[in-house]
């Protein structure tokens, strides 16, 4: 019986440019995605009896003090063959073409659920780390990589990790220079947004300016902070749909929420966050009211980019290093 431990790594989308609509019903996209430390942990049990899954959130109540033990909570959270991981499982069994064996996975979730971080994502391709491994790797990166693209979109991604172009439905990847040290803030509402959603209203809505990937990858291969953070545009924050949901789960005035969206998709945009200035179309009330949301309604907290899917403070010993 093998036991393992792989980091499961979030990613952001540096830049994100959603194309055409493909006959199998995905999308062609053109993203630069960066792995960020934020992680789930994902244990890996080869040789048990029969398969099983738990994938839990650890969360302490309100009034929590040093010597509270956290509630394992799994609502939201699926225990069999539709996880991921589980799907990751089965198709590394199917390609090395030997019969399974027993197998558990224990996942301790930190990725927000439903924010575009690639949590489910992750932890696929955190099984088939550790499922190579297991047996002394016998498909390399770039094979594992493909597997992943059976599994999901963007499985193939967070199974290199890094800093890569990524093109097609996710498939396609491109390593590109390590991003240079610096932190990304992340912040979850306490809502969620339906990606189909958004990605139809992608597709009636016209993109008057999209991501210039080329500038990103040249700032990115110079180190250039702010050519990074100035060329951050995802096609998302202006969109009608995204503003709708903005509008429905958030409470305030409406006039601090206009002001909120328009400050919101300027800040991306520009990559300056919450320090935008009062001449930004939002104005001071606009980042008044984010300033708000970040200390009431977000999960928030800042990480750092990373080059390997192996970091420090993950067993991984016997890791692939992808340089």
């Amino acid at each position: 019986m093998k036991e393992l431990t792989e980091g499961a790594f979030a990613k952001v989308n540096l830049t994100l440019d959603v194309l055409d609509k493909r006959e199998d019903g995905y999308h062609n996209l053109r993203s630069i995605m960066q792995t960020v430390s934020l992680h789930d942990d994902v244990h890996v049990t080869v040789g048990c009896e029969g398969w099983q899954i738990h994938c839990y959130r650890e969360v302490l109540p309100p009034d929590a003090d040093e010597n509270t033990e956290p509630e394992l909570v799994t609502c939201g959270l699926p225990q069999d063959r539709e996880n991921l991981a589980w799907k990751a499982a089965e198709a590394f069994y199917a390609r090395i073409g030997k019969k399974p064996e027993g197998l558990e996975i224990f996942i301790n979730k930190r990725i927000p659920l439903e924010a575009g971080l690639g949590g489910g994502s992750a932890d696929a391709a955190a099984v088939l780390r550790a499922l190579n491994r297991a047996y002394d790797s016998p498909l390399s990166i770039p094979a594992l990589c493909e597997l992943g693209a059976q599994v999901g979109s963007d499985v193939p991604f967070c199974v290199m990790g890094g800093t890569a172009l990524v093109e097609g439905k996710g498939e396609l990847l491109t390593r590109l220079p390590p991003a240079p040290e610096f932190f990304v803030v992340i912040c979850k509402p306490d809502f969620s947004v339906s990606t189909p959603e958004l990605y139809q209203a992608l597709d009636e809505t016209f993109i008057e300016k999209r991501p210039d990937q080329k500038v990103m990858q040249l700032n990115l291969q110079k180190g250039d902070l702010l050519g990074i953070g100035g060329q951050i545009q995802p096609d998302f924050p202006a969109l009608p749909a995204t503003q709708m949901l903005f509008q429905r789960n958030v409470v305030g005035t409406r006039g601090e929420k206009n002001r909120a969206v328009q400050t919101l998709g300027i800040a991306v945009r520009h990559g300056n966050g919450a320090g935008g200035t009062g001449g930004e179309p939002g104005g001071q009330g606009g980042l008044s009211f984010l300033s708000r949301l970040l200390k009431i309604q977000h999960q928030t907290a800042a990480f750092q980019p990373l080059q390997d899917a192996a970091q420090p403070g993950i067993d991984r010993a016997d890791g692939v290093c992808i340089g």
